[in-house]
């Protein structure tokens, strides 16, 4: 049930992701504000629309109408599951009936889910700021962005789909990978909370290992061609333009971010399923959420702030989690941390704005 559910969800996607690129704005267009906000608002809806799926729905996710279920999935994927405090084993003895159980299991799902989600979308602020940094140093004209961050987002959908279930099947066999992400994590904060703004300010994109790479290994054309990724010169040779470069590029600085991100949602929950439906929605709303704060992005100046102290406490979360079971820390209790995070971030870049010089030092 749960990969049949998965394919439709991938097909929903893909069709969605299909239907903007060859209906909206049909061709390379430069994408407005008024147009990236409109589907801005869209994947922000649909998110929240499948946020609610799975509070009222989600037990068909894994196909769930039975305890012998609920147990296998709660187990499989290490799941902490608990009615009126009490474990699902003891709640069921004491007359738990499985409507209210599944009621229980849904809503847990569902706030892991949005966790998840903001989390996600919180960490890419980041990528926000790479993918504007190769798109301006290959000097990408802004009618070709749309599409360059198109195939990008459609291969990075691809590449998170392996990680996220290899993770997974890892994290199963091998608890203590856990730990391992966890501690990664909480350095990472660490460094990210101390990290000078300018430090690759001036790192020139095609000085890139992978773009020096490309260049040795392949003909390249020298120039870009009405947005077009190969082309044949007069003798028939096949070339790759810079504009492939570009794509390639972005998948691969997406597949290193993903070594934050996805660890990150894991420490909200280990059901895989729940851990890609947010990172998807989370990377389909990017490309829009690019275009309508591209010009914005840097008036949010103690975001990044903000995002090193969310992975240390992402990183906290997964080396104590054993701990903060016992405790009763909930997924809810995390999403209010998320929340507070990210709205203290936002407040206080609004309250003490710093000067331009400021934020380029």
């Amino acid at each position: 049930m749960d990969n049949i559910f998965l394919l439709i969800f991938i097909a929903f996607i893909i069709g969605v992701l299909m239907f903007d690129l060859l209906f909206v704005g049909r061709g390379h267009h430069v994408v407005s504000i008024k147009e990236a906000s409109v589907w801005t608002v869209v994947w922000v809806t649909l998110a929240l629309g499948f946020f609610l799926f799975l509070r009222f729905d989600g037990h068909l996710v894994h196909g769930i109408d039975t305890f012998d279920e609920l147990l296998h999935v709660t187990q499989k994927y290490g799941l902490s599951f608990k009615y009126d405090g009490l474990p699902l084993e003891q709640a069921m003895a004491n007359g738990l009936t499985i409507e209210s159980a599944v009621s229980q299991y849904q809503h847990s799902m569902s706030i892991d889910f949005l966790s998840g989600y903001l989390i996600e979308e919180t960490l890419s602020i980041d990528n926000l700021f790479v993918m504007l940094m190769l798109l301006t140093g290959f000097g990408v004209r802004k009618k070709d962005y749309k599409s360059v961050l198109f195939w990008g987002i459609l291969g990075a959908i691809i590449l998170r789909f392996s990680f996220i279930f290899l993770g997974s099947t890892l994290i199963q066999k091998f608890n203590w990978i856990l730990l391992v992400f966890g501690a990664y994590l909480a350095y990472m904060g660490v460094k990210m909370f101390f990290k000078k703004e300018d430090d690759n300010a001036n790192t020139d994109p095609r000085d890139h290992k992978l773009v020096k790479f490309l260049s040795k290994h392949f003909s390249v054309y020298p120039r870009y061609v009405n947005g077009r990724f190969f082309i044949r010169d007069h003798r028939h040779k096949l070339f790759i333009t810079p504009l492939l470069i570009v794509v390639i590029t972005i998948e691969f600085t997406d597949l290193i971010f993903a070594f934050d991100s996805i660890p990150a949602i894991f420490s909200v929950t280990c059901d895989p399923y729940v851990v890609f439906f947010s990172n998807i929605f989370a990377i389909i709303g990017l490309r829009s959420l690019f275009f309508m704060l591209s010009g914005a992005v840097d008036k949010f100046c103690y975001l990044k702030q903000g995002v090193a102290v969310l992975l240390l406490f992402v990183g906290a979360k997964l080396l104590f989690h054993h701990w903060l079971d016992e405790i009763g820390f909930s997924s809810v209790h995390s999403l209010y941390v998320i929340l507070g995070i990210i709205t203290l971030s936002i407040v206080l870049s609004l309250l003490f704005p710093k000067k331009d010089a400021e934020v380029r030092s």
